[in-house]
């Protein structure tokens, strides 16, 4: 489970008197006598996950010798997830098969299958497993329509906390399109249903026994629940979990601009009426926005018939839009709608291919590739001219710091130490690794944004 810590905690209690009148009073929909058959026919599909990793390490042996010999000892981690056909496709998080050498699903009625990894998603933090039944035919669940799950209705969250087994909690939805802070894909589902480690890539269900979420994160300092927990829209689970079943990863749109949100200041230097849109600050040179004639300081109101009030909300809209196909695209400029068609190019080979040929000046490590600020890479990921560091050009999207990172992102520190150059850079990482000291800490520039973030090299 992803623990989000909140530093403390402040809560007040405040006790009022609301007068409603009778043609104002919301209609109240009662709660269910009892969750009990609902729990009964939706558990079967609901699966407990072990994976197994073998760590190696070393030992002395031997009074004089200082020779080393290896041996290697299992680790486990335990997760939740869920049968989405007969055949024995299931779906979990990412981080809970992460790294394993073995994956073991244990079904309600005890029965165990091996199980391999169809296709894994680290932006979305969802994976895809296929469990090795033969002809067996496994009990499931299907997604639902999460548009629909209104702040207040009710829903049913089933996993396997603490490695305990199939266990039932119920809830309600506590908010909508939480952002998080975990990645650009954020949107998740706010639930008070009790989530706690070993939940994570277990189903969240509405009071149809459809599936309205994911259950990935839960804010809590003491990783226990503390009624904050969060999962993944069905909407977009159901579209990565589609791609990796057809392609064995996922296939994003790609639009080649950098964004910002509309803001009291620029919606006033922008002739914006309210606070809503998208502002393009750059247009990266022979990426679709280019060649369909965007410019910077067009606000988008609209991309693909979404109405956009947030970048979030360009973000996901170009995300989910087929790749290769046009897409219309409505942008305020001078004070006028202008309607732009756009072909949304491939987001994974425009910017995070790991293998594109190496150019001369960058160097690689730690699934980056780093080179100097030139002209050319200034001009491409907009970026000032005055800039210094190591400049990001290219992530493995397998990498741990795909997580952390993005291309454009310029590297001014690691470890405390000042970086000029990619060739230093990848060295450091390189020794910190060797050294296996674990996580670095790095100091990143991305825009206007200066930030330190921990990478695992």
């Amino acid at each position: 489970m992803v623990r989000v810590g909140l530093g403390r905690f402040f809560v007040a209690v405040i006790a009022m008197t609301v007068l409603i009148t009778s043609g104002a009073q919301a209609q109240r929909r009662a709660a269910p006598d009892s969750f009990a058959d609902l729990a009964e026919s939706l558990t079967p599909a609901v699966v407990n996950i072990s994976t197994a990793q073998r760590v190696s390490g070393g030992r002395a042996t031997g009074e004089l010798s200082q020779l080393q010999r290896k041996f290697s000892r299992p680790a486990t981690s335990l997760g939740s997830g869920f049968l989405i056909n007969a055949s024995g496709i299931a779906v979990t998080n990412n981080h809970v098969i992460d790294n394993a050498d073995e994956i073991t699903v244990t079904l309600h009625d005890g029965r165990e299958f091996k199980a391999e990894v169809i296709g894994r998603d680290r932006e979305t933090d969802l994976a895809v497993l296929q469990l090795d039944g033969g002809n067996t035919r496994f009990p499931h669940v299907s997604f639902g329509d999460d548009s629909r799950a209104r702040v207040g209705d009710w829903v049913v969250a089933i996993g396997n906390p603490f490695g305990l087994g199939g266990t039932v909690t119920v809830g309600i939805v506590s908010a909508r399109n939480r952002d998080i802070q975990s990645g650009q894909y954020d949107d998740f589902i706010q639930t008070d249903a009790a989530i706690n480690r070993g939940n994570s890539g277990g189903p969240l269900f509405d009071m149809s026994g459809k599936v309205i979420g994911v259950n990935t994160a839960i804010y809590s300092q003491s990783g226990g629940s503390v009624g904050v927990g969060f999962a993944v829209p069905a909407d977009l689970a159901n579209t990565v979990v589609n791609q990796l079943l057809e392609f064995g990863e996922t296939r994003r749109g790609w639009l080649g601009v950098q964004l910002d949100d509309v803001n009291a200041q620029n919606a006033s230097a922008l002739g914006i009426p309210n606070n809503k849109g998208a502002v393009v600050t750059v247009v990266r040179p022979n990426s679709p926005a280019s060649a369909a004639g965007v410019q910077p300081n067009d606000v988008i109101l609209e991309f693909n018939r979404r109405p956009v009030d947030t970048v979030r909300d360009v973000t996901r809209a170009v995300a989910d839009t087929p790749v290769g196909s046009t897409a219309q695209m409505v942008v305020l400029r001078d004070g006028k709608r202008v309607r732009l068609a756009v072909t949304v190019d491939r987001r994974e080979t425009r910017t995070l291919a790991s293998n594109l040929p190496l150019p001369s000046n960058a160097a690689q490590g730690a699934g980056l590739t780093l080179q100097e600020p030139s002209e050319d890479i200034k001009q491409a990921f907009g970026l000032p001219p005055n800039i210094e560091g190591v400049v990001v050009t290219a992530i493995d999207p397998e990498s741990p710091a795909a997580l952390v990172l993005q291309p454009g992102d310029v590297i001014l520190e690691i470890g405390w130490e000042r970086m000029t150059r990619p060739g230093a850079a990848v060295d450091k990482l390189s020794k910190l690794r060797n050294l296996n000291s674990g996580p670095v800490q790095i100091y990143v520039q991305r825009g206007d944004l200066l930030f330190y973030e921990s990478l695992r090299p």
